[in-house]
């Protein structure tokens, strides 16, 4: 999902070592789609193998996975199931941003404008079903936990956090935070060094804790939905025209719970009533059916899968593995199973 809550939203940086020992449940389309976006060479193109296979998921996944598996972090990776019937148009509207970004990017290349290039390629980027299962495939292999959601997977990780299961959602949307998780993690699959227009900066790992935030507005997180709904979610497209974040918390505080009264003061221009996407939003299907059991790293299936299937130096793959195998070592297998 896509709410535009961040510009009311605070946070304080963390380090990786504030993390050390935690569980954290990951937004699993939202790091592959991000790898995609991200890991590309340097005319924006992806990373494929000699077969043409692509691969930038599998890189970013396998060694930015076992960079924070060095640093201790737990985590468990949670897939989307079905999307709720108010998402049908959202996902059309990606793919029309995508044919577009295509279209601009061939013209890119026709002109040979790199920064055009980088620019229309990471918007055209496309999780498949053979890539989720291939990362499944990676991440079993890694010894970590798979959760299958029966909707939105945000929302399954968000519930398992507030179940104490977690200590937060790992992503780069705050979305989970109107699914109600108790705290977001932020940056952590990105953080480093990174080039930006302005040149290098650092980025550090962030951490959005619902109850502080919900305090600091003074509001509570139906009323968090409210403001959601009127800036804009994947459920009702671009929200109302003309309210931002600061003004849907003034009309929020401005008729406390009566939501019908907010709603009676804006135009609701979609064909469906705001309480769908409130029930829609409240209400998403979470499941009790999962199983959170790490294991030990199966090399062998790491290497079919790395190295044989798509093509990744056998040694990086091995230098990686054999970190990660000394920094447990070093720990003690149970702090990491």
């Amino acid at each position: 999902m896509g709410t535009k809550l961040s510009p009311i939203l605070v946070s304080k940086e963390i380090s990786i070592q504030d993390l050390s020992g935690k569980k954290l449940a990951v937004d699993s389309f939202n790091m592959l789609y991000q790898f995609l976006t991200t890991v590309r060479q340097q005319d924006g193109s992806l990373l494929t193998n000699s077969r043409g296979k692509i691969t930038s998921h599998m890189s970013g996944l396998f060694f930015r996975t076992t960079k924070m598996m060095r640093d201790n972090l737990k985590l468990a990776f949670v897939f989307d199931g079905v999307s709720p019937k108010l998402k049908k148009e959202e996902r059309e509207r990606r793919q029309e941003i995508k044919k577009d970004a295509e279209t601009k990017y061939e013209e890119a290349i026709q002109k040979e404008d790199l920064e055009l290039m980088r620019k229309y390629a990471g918007r055209t980027a496309r999780l498949t079903s053979e890539m989720i299962e291939e990362s499944k495939a990676l991440i079993a292999a890694l010894g970590m936990p798979i959760i299958q959601a029966p909707s939105e997977g945000e929302a399954q990780a968000s519930y398992m956090v507030k179940k104490g299961d977690f200590y937060a959602v790992l992503s780069q949307d705050t979305d989970s935070l109107i699914f109600g998780s108790p705290k977001i993690v932020k940056n952590l699959s990105i953080s480093g060094k990174k080039k930006f227009k302005a040149g290098f900066q650092t980025v550090l790992p962030e951490l959005i804790d619902l109850g502080e935030n919900l305090n600091h507005i003074g509001i509570d997180r139906e009323q968090l939905i409210i403001v959601a709904i009127l800036c804009g979610t994947d459920f009702n497209i671009g929200g109302i025209k003309g309210i931002g974040p600061k003004k849907a918390i003034d009309l929020v505080k401005k008729h406390g719970k009566d939501f019908g009264a907010v709603f009676k003061e804006v135009e609701w221009p979609f064909p469906y009533p705001w309480k769908e996407v409130y029930d829609t939003i409240y209400g998403v299907p979470v499941t009790d059916d999962y199983e959170l059991k790490w294991s030990s790293i199966d090399e062998k299936a790491v290497y079919k899968i790395m190295v044989e299937d798509n093509e990744f130096q056998r040694e990086r793959i091995e230098n990686s593995i054999r970190e990660l195998s000394r920094k447990q070592a070093q720990k003690g297998l149970g702090d990491f199973f």
